[in-house]
């Protein structure tokens, strides 16, 4: 099984090269670093960490993993994991996602901050309100089970291609994780661990990134609550036709 490692950055250079080195050796065949218009070194430290270095220049976090996603697209891996690169989530524990699609039990996994070990202050209480309430609400219109909409994640490359993910911004982890649900993937979560960041979050540490964070989610949620029973059948039919045309273990 082949695992490529997506991770966006924006001005990350105090964490990537300790982000990308800490990622189990053996596990990843490639980690990619989408720089995503920094001014600092956040290229060169990633660089000099061993990582693939590619750019977007539109800043957004769906903007930098669509790019992440489309370099994966000539790679046709296995397995895409996502983490940050503020070195907030362990990459130790990338392990602990990609099992469960190595042994066939899921297909989409996402690392739960909240059933995990959460470092005293690295999850903001407007981030864990913010949680509970797009689980909440997740659970309510899909019935997902999911606790957290932690960034740190694995998924089959064809499920996801499959997903035609479209976010360009604040939503691409809750696009992700409806259109899991609405394609009928099997979803697991597993704890994992969080720490401080290194700096300063650029969406939960100021008042205007969590406003537009949060109105984003919710506006995300809304949208796709009243266009599931059109798009819902249109998925399905998307992942039953990517697994036939990719099936796991090939490339093309």
């Amino acid at each position: 099984m082949t695992t490529l490692v997506i991770i966006p950055a924006f001005n990350e250079a105090r964490a990537i090269g300790q982000v990308v080195s800490d990622i189990p050796e053996g596990i990843a065949d490639e980690v990619v670093v989408v720089n995503n218009a920094s001014t600092d070194e956040t290229e060169d430290n990633a660089r000099a960490a061993g990582a693939t270095v590619i750019s977007e220049a539109r800043q957004g976090y769906g903007y930098a993993c669509l790019r992440g996603l489309e370099y994966a697209s000539a790679k046709q891996p296995d397995v895409l994991v996502f983490l940050d690169g503020d070195y907030s989530d362990h990459p130790e524990e990338m392990t602990r996602l990609v099992a469960p699609i190595a042994e066939d039990r899921a297909d989409f996994v996402v690392g739960s901050r909240i059933r995990g070990e959460t470092e005293p202050g690295a999850l903001l209480p407007q981030a864990q309100v913010g949680n509970r309430l797009a689980c909440a609400l997740m659970h309510r219109v899909w019935g997902a089970e999911y606790t957290d909409l932690g960034p740190f994640r694995a998924i089959r490359f064809r499920d996801l291609m499959a997903l035609d993910m479209q976010d360009k911004t604040f939503g691409w982890t809750i696009e992700m994780q409806i259109k899991a649900a609405e394609a009928g993937l099997r979803i697991e979560e597993v704890p994992v661990s969080y720490r401080r960041r290194v700096g300063v979050s650029k969406i939960t540490g100021t008042v205007t990134g969590t406003v537009k964070a949060s109105a984003k989610i919710l506006w995300t949620i809304g949208r796709m609550a009243w266009t599931r029973r059109r798009r819902a059948p249109r998925l399905r039919a998307r992942v039953a036709q990517y697994r036939e045309e990719v099936p796991a273990g090939t490339k093309s």
